[in-house]
């Protein structure tokens, strides 16, 4: 489903490197508590609803699916319709980066392979640069 998935049968999934359900529900509630702790991801944590209970299934569910392990998001909603999803939060440059520098920070600290993280990010940038509605 994304550039995450590894090409070469056999090899393993992202989903599978990060330790499975266990491993993306650890990076999904870390990434999720850097953006409540930390100041720099104010502009991100404004766009989500006080409790952050539903946006950490959510991300964990679909995380699961594009990581290569199982489609607990499609399972439960359908298609992710990412992009129809988040039309309604101005999502920006801004929000983009600092979305990005997030999940950055929640994979150094959950001490992810940094090849992985690297190739994670690289389609994770994809995608939140597709989320963009507004300019700056």
């Amino acid at each position: 489903m994304s550039d995450a998935t590894p090409a070469a049968a056999g090899e393993p999934t992202p989903f599978e490197r990060l330790g499975g359900e266990a491993g993306v529900r650890a990076l999904v509630d870390r990434f999720y508590d850097l953006m409540d702790l930390e100041p720099g991801y104010a502009e991100l944590r404004a766009l989500h609803p006080a409790t952050l209970d539903g946006s950490r299934d959510k991300l964990f569910w679909f995380l699961c699916g594009w990581l290569g392990g199982p489609d607990l998001y499609v399972e439960r909603f359908g298609h992710p319709r990412l992009r129809a999803r988040h039309l309604p939060y101005a999502i920006g440059i801004r929000e983009r980066d600092q979305w990005m520098a997030c999940m950055r920070q929640a994979m150094t600290e959950r001490e992810v392979d940094p090849a992985l993280a690297e190739r994670l990010a690289q389609a994770f940038f994809g995608t939140a640069d597709w989320m963009r509605n507004k300019g700056g």
